[in-house]
């Protein structure tokens, strides 16, 4: 039972570090004030990619939750994440972005009854308390809408990994990667005509950039994710996203050189003890069953 809790937490890792990484590409190689499109690049190619292989469109009310959760967890959150990564420091724009250890946490008892193991909490604060030591001046530029966007962003991609987790206990983790990337894609699609006219140009390392966003840090990430939501408490899974902040602000440092002084040394050696303690913590037992997929008839009801 460890050894496949543990695969899990191994399979889950993947994503937050694969997102770490977006914040320097993202700051570096894309073009700047092009956030919507830039979403659309990125999700469109990586969720039809994915829906290629698990061919499966979605039935009845995966159509609107497909849209609302594609909203959250895709069109909102790449577009404020695009934003912020190109206003904010590397290292400071994951940090923000680290505390959905908490929210998730939060949401998951409050929406899902999953009540959460001591050591899973205390593990998120701890990555808490790291974030905030890694806040102290010396981590970043602080730009005010930077900051706002990146925490809009983690309480709506939050809200909308709760959400599926809730919605989707009958859906493959493949199925609803591709139903997210492509629903999120379509509803920010016509405002970025709208607002940013034609898609930007791209040079030689944006399509670089944009080849590893797509492959890497979207379609392997979010199927990733998505297992590990799955397979894993909430709580649990918000803890292994403390790992994001610890992979942007190592490549801030080394290929950016960002600042980093003791108090980012001492902020992520707190979020990396706090991934290691809430990761190994055992599940608990909630006020009632984890939620399952609503039946009728006596049957159960497909996606």
């Amino acid at each position: 039972m460890e050894d496949k809790r543990l695969r899990w937490v191994l399979v889950t890792a993947i994503a937050p570090i694969a997102w770490g990484s977006t914040y320097f590409v993202t700051r570096h190689v894309l073009p700047p004030d092009a956030a919507l499109w830039g979403a659309v690049i990125r999700c469109l190619p990586a969720g039809l990619l994915v829906l290629l292989v698990t061919r499966r469109l979605p039935r009845g009310a995966w159509w609107w939750r497909s849209v609302v959760l594609g909203g959250l967890t895709v069109g909102g959150l790449n577009v404020l994440v695009y934003v912020a990564a190109q206003r904010l420091a590397t290292s400071l724009a994951a940090t923000i972005m680290s505390t959905s250890a908490a929210a998730l946490l939060l949401l998951s008892w409050m929406l899902l009854r999953q009540r959460p193991a001591l050591r899973a909490a205390l593990g998120a604060a701890l990555g808490i308390v790291g974030v905030v030591v890694m806040l102290q001046p010396g981590g970043g530029d602080a730009d005010g809408w930077g900051i706002a966007a990146s925490i809009v962003a983690m309480l709506s991609s939050s809200l909308g990994f709760v959400l599926t987790t809730r919605w989707g206990a009958d859906v493959p983790p493949l199925t609803m990667t591709a139903w997210q990337l492509i629903a999120g894609s379509l509803v920010v699609a016509p405002v970025a005509i709208i607002v940013e006219g034609a898609p930007p140009a791209l040079d030689g390392p944006a399509l670089l950039g944009f080849a590893y966003i797509i492959l890497v840090a979207t379609a392997v990430a979010y199927a990733a994710w998505f297992t590990g939501l799955s397979r894993l408490p909430g709580a649990v899974v918000g803890v292994i996203g403390l790992l994001n902040p610890v992979t942007g602000v190592l490549l801030g440092v080394v290929v950016a050189h960002e600042p980093f002084g003791p108090a980012q040394i001492v902020g992520l050696a707190l979020v990396v003890v706090g991934v290691l303690i809430g990761t190994l913590a055992p599940t608990a037992p909630g006020p009632g069953p984890a939620p399952q997929p609503l039946v009728r008839g006596g049957r159960r009801r497909r996606a």
